[in-house]
């Protein structure tokens, strides 16, 4: 935990970001960015989902290449702005649904056999993130997935790093656990875990 930045960052932070940069963490030129897309798919067992749930997609970019593998795939943001470019770059994929959404403050009162929380936990205060496990769990089915991919190296305003935002999930995987380890994988600079509702 940060103790300079203990709380969940709010809507205005990521509105002023993409204010000043309409694509802040170069999702859609970066080779890192390219790599750790192609990762993450490759580390989704599944050839199809029947339904999916994406927290956090900012400009669409991973959202347009995992949508060919759902049949239905909600993508939220906490943000207007990458969301209207992630509804333009999208707007050919009908199984897809945008919406503007601030987890865990808002949860959709779905069932999801894929969640993606990708680059965003670490946005979250402790108690936020244990609020969010609670919903992300309750809306996992048996045999639900749950993949996680997240920047390892600590950044001054989040308020958690990567490593402890999975390492919170992964305790849940241990014996009698509500989730089981499928998958684990450490980059350089981000780490992947793919786990499954018990």
């Amino acid at each position: 935990m940060n103790p300079n930045q203990p709380n969940t960052l709010p809507p205005a932070y990521f509105n002023d970001v993409y204010r000043a940069n309409d694509d802040p963490w170069k999702f859609e030129t970066s080779p890192y960015e390219r790599e750790k897309y192609a990762t993450t798919l490759a580390a989704l067992p599944r050839p199809h989902y029947d339904r999916a749930f994406e927290i956090g997609c900012s400009l669409g970019v991973l959202t347009e290449q995992l949508a060919p593998r759902c049949g239905r795939l909600l993508a939220v943001d906490v943000a207007e702005a990458p969301l209207e470019r992630a509804r333009q770059r999208c707007a050919q994929l009908p199984q897809v649904e945008f919406r503007l959404m601030r987890v865990p403050e808002e949860f959709p009162q779905e069932q999801f056999d894929l969640i993606m929380v990708s680059e965003v936990g670490y946005y979250w205060s402790p108690e936020d993130l244990t609020r969010a496990a609670k919903q992300l769990l309750a809306a996992l089915p048996s045999g639900g997935q749950l993949l996680l991919v997240h920047w390892t190296p600590p950044v001054h305003d989040y308020p958690l790093t990567g490593d402890e935002v999975h390492e919170f999930f992964l305790q849940k995987a241990e014996a009698n656990g509500p989730l089981r380890h499928v998958h684990g994988q450490r980059q350089e600079t981000y780490r992947l875990d793919l786990l499954e509702k018990r």
